[in-house]
């Protein structure tokens, strides 16, 4: 059986169960903007060649939004993939990018919007995030920032 090269255990980073809050910035999805809890919920699978991930929010005492990701390398490209699934109901997305030290960002390309979703994991038993989307891949909008505690 093939062994997980090191760009597939440095998934492993993602791993584990992650609470915080996350602040919602106004936007097309949300015009008010709110605060909100997550907790995502990621286990090493797949024999150590991807990461599984579920991802909960909730907002004044009732769930807003949930999301499935399944990370794993591209060895041709060399880039870190993140196959996600939400409740929006859009079918699936694809994520791509790379490490930079110890902040992964990714990328995603639609036939409106470029999304760029970044986490910062260089603190142990913390990461923070940004979501962001834009038009024209100069101007950047701020969608949702967020700080999450390792839990187990």
């Amino acid at each position: 059986m093939p062994k997980p090269t090191a760009e597939y255990e440095r998934l492993e980073k993602l791993a584990g169960i992650w609470t915080g809050g996350e602040t919602l910035h106004p936007s097309p999805w949300d015009p008010k903007g709110r605060v909100a809890r997550a907790t995502t919920r990621a286990r090493v699978a797949l024999a150590g060649f991807g990461v599984v991930a579920n991802y909960e929010q909730t907002s004044d005492g009732q769930r807003s939004f949930e999301g499935h990701g399944v990370y794993t390398w591209d060895a041709k490209a060399g880039e870190v993939v993140l196959h996600w699934f939400d409740s929006m109901g859009m079918g699936v997305d694809e994520f791509r990018g790379v490490w930079e030290g110890d902040r992964l960002r990714l990328e995603r390309r639609n036939a409106m919007e470029l999304w760029r979703m970044s986490s910062d994991r260089s603190k142990p038993g913390r990461v923070t995030s940004r979501m962001e989307a834009s038009q024209d891949g100069k101007s950047w909008t701020v969608m949702f920032d967020g700080s999450y505690a390792r839990e187990d």
